[in-house]
Order: structure tokens, then sequence, then C-alpha cells
């Protein structure tokens, strides 16, 4: 790929997730993409097929969880819930975060972010989990991670903001181990 082909398939890919994470995937065409990223909508074509595939495509290169769940297997419980705490105690959030939440009902939509979320959250977590039922257990986690984006969807970004930190993040870490062991 060269040079211009990397860079304008970047800027499209972030001019689609920041779409995507602001409007929606049902209310983004792929004109708006185009125009956002300052490129002709039959490049956005040919670089990403159809819309469904370019938001698949922005969801997996915008994902930051992988490099949380990567690490010391002794630790993934506390950085789970350092990650956690963080987001619910923050008013930001990631565009991919918004993007799952604006993300809409179609099925096709659906399958896209289940197998997102299989390939970077379940399969990773399950990969670092020694005994019985690994997938069962991570996705547990993955039911905390998720649930973390209902609850700032419902009482907004700073939800526990007024609680201590620290207590918030250990007893996070109490229920991922518990998600988390054999």
């Amino acid at each position: 790929m060269t040079r211009d082909r990397e860079a304008t398939s970047r800027r499209i890919l972030e001019a689609a997730r920041d779409l995507f994470a602001a409007h929606g995937y049902d209310q983004v065409t792929m004109r708006m993409i185009a125009a956002e990223a300052g490129a002709n909508v039959a490049l956005v074509n040919r670089y990403f097929g159809t819309k469904a595939a370019l938001f698949a495509e922005a969801l997996a290169t915008g994902s930051t969880i992988e490099s949380v769940i990567a690490g010391d297997p002794a630790g993934l419980a506390a950085r789970l819930a350092h990650r956690l705490a963080v987001r619910l105690q923050s008013g930001a959030t990631e565009p991919v975060t918004r993007m799952v939440d604006r993300a809409g009902t179609s099925p096709e939509i659906q399958a896209i972010l289940r197998a997102h979320v299989e390939a970077t959250v379940v399969k990773r977590i399950a990969a670092q989990l020694d005994g019985p039922q690994p997938e069962q257990r991570a996705l547990l986690a993955a039911t905390m991670i998720l649930g973390t984006g209902s609850v700032r969807r419902l009482f907004g970004p700073g939800v526990i903001e007024e609680v201590d930190a620290h207590q918030v993040e250990e007893r996070l870490r109490e229920m991922f181990e518990i998600c988390l062991r054999p």
C-alpha cells in the first residue's frame, strides 16, 4: 500500500470513527464520511466496500482494550478494574465506546459488534485464564466491561465521581477476580 493510500485510508477510518461515534451507525452515510475525510465517495467504497465493513474496520482499529488485557495474567483483574474505574469516573469516552453505544440494532451491526467483543475481549481474556471454562469466565468479565457503557449512558459520565476512586477500583478488582477465577 502506498503512503498516499495509507494516509487516505487512515483519514477515512478516523472520519468514520468520529462520525459513527457522534451520530450512530444509522445516521451516517458514506458521503458524510468521504466529505469529512476529504476523499471521494468512490474511493471510500473502493477501500472499504460497504458501510458495515467500514464500521467493522473502524471498530477494530480504534479499540484500546487489548492493551489493558495484555500483560501478566496475575494482574488482569487489577488492570480491568482500573480501566473501568477510570471510565466510570471520567467525563471522557473513547470514540469506539461511543460507536458501540450508538451502533443501532440491525442484525448485521449486532453481528459485527458480537464478533468484535468476542475477538478483542472474550477470546483475549480467555487465553490468559487457566482452569475450566475460560471463555465462560471471560464472558462474565465482558458483561462488566460492557455494563459500564450502559451505566454511563443511563446516568451520564462521571456517575460515581463523588465516591472514593480507590474504593471503586478495589471493589471492581474484587468483582473481576470472582468472575475470572476457576
